[in-house]
C-alpha cells in the first residue's frame, strides 16, 4: 500500500479557545486525541507509512504519536517551519518522504471507508490525481464539486455554483510531479491545485456513500464524538 500524508498544520480558529493550547490533531474524541482515531483506521486499511504534515504546535503531536509502534504504523514528520505553509505547501514540502504516489488526508477528518478501491481506481484512471466526492446536497458543508461519474469537471471551495452537488470527501491520490513545480516555501491551498487540475480535464473522481465526519467545528466535534463512541 502507498503511503498517506495527513495535512495536521493548521491553527484550528473554528475551535478556540481549546486549539490554544493543544493541536486539533489531539482534541479528545471519544475519549482519547482524535490523531489516534486515524491512525488506527489507516492501519485497519493496509497502510503501513504514514508522514505528518504538522505546524501549529506540531511537536505535542509528536510527542503523542512518536514513531507510531504502537498503532502499527510508521509515522515521520514534516514541520512547516517558521510558518503555516497552508495545505498545499505542507504537502509540498513534504514529497521527499512521500514517494512518487501516496494518499493525502486532512488532520481533521474521519473517513471510515475502504482505502483500497479508492487506490484501485486511481491506478484505472489515467489521470495524476484523484480527488474523493460525496454527494452532499449542502448538508453538512458548502458542496463544491461537480461530478460527471468519472471526473470531477469543476472545484472551486471559494465560489461553489448551484450546479455542484458533491463536496470533496477528503481523501486524494497523488502523484509527486503534480506537485513539484510549486516552491516548498511559499503558501498555498491544496484546494487550488484541485481546482485547476479539474478545468484542465486531469481529475478523476471516486464517489463514496457513507459520510464524512469531522471535527473542524464545535458542531462537527460533537457529532464525531459520538459516532466514535459508538463505534468503539
Amino acid at each position: 500500500m502507498i503511503p498517506v500524508a495527513i495535512l495536521a498544520g493548521g491553527t484550528a480558529r473554528r475551535l478556540r479557545p481549546v486549539s490554544d493550547m493543544i493541536p486539533k490533531s489531539l482534541v479528545p474524541v471519544a475519549g482519547e486525541p482524535f490523531i489516534a482515531h486515524q491512525l488506527r483506521l489507516l492501519r485497519r486499511e493496509g497502510l503501513k507509512r504514514v508522514v505528518l504534515c504538522v505546524g501549529h504546535l506540531g511537536e505535542m503531536i509528536r510527542e503523542f504519536v512518536d514513531d507510531g509502534t504502537r498503532f502499527g504504523l510508521e509515522v515521520a514528520y514534516s514541520f512547516d517551519g517558521d510558518r503555516l505553509l497552508g495545505t498545499g505547501g505542507a504537502l509540498r514540502r513534504a514529497l521527499p518522504q512521500l514517494g512518487d504516489t501516496f494518499f493525502v488526508l486532512y488532520g481533521d477528518t474521519y473517513l471510515d471507508i475502504a482505502f483500497a478501491p479508492v487506490l484501485a481506481a486511481f491506478r484505472g484512471s489515467g489521470a495524476p490525481v484523484l480527488m474523493t466526492v460525496f454527494r452532499n446536497e449542502g448538508r453538512w458543508d458548502n458542496s463544491n464539486v461537480l461530478f460527471d461519474g468519472t471526473r470531477v469537471v469543476r472545484h472551486d471551495k471559494r465560489s461553489p455554483t448551484p450546479d455542484m452537488h458533491y463536496i470533496d470527501y477528503g481523501l486524494g491520490v497523488f502523484t509527486r510531479g503534480t506537485l513539484a513545480d510549486h516552491s516548498p516555501a511559499v503558501p498555498f491551498d491544496l484546494s487550488e491545485v484541485y481546482q485547476a487540475l479539474a478545468a484542465s480535464g486531469r481529475l478523476a473522481g471516486y464517489e463514496v456513500t457513507q459520510r464524512f465526519y469531522e471535527i473542524g467545528t464545535p458542531e462537527g466535534l460533537v457529532e464525531t464524538d459520538a459516532y466514535l463512541s459508538i463505534a468503539k
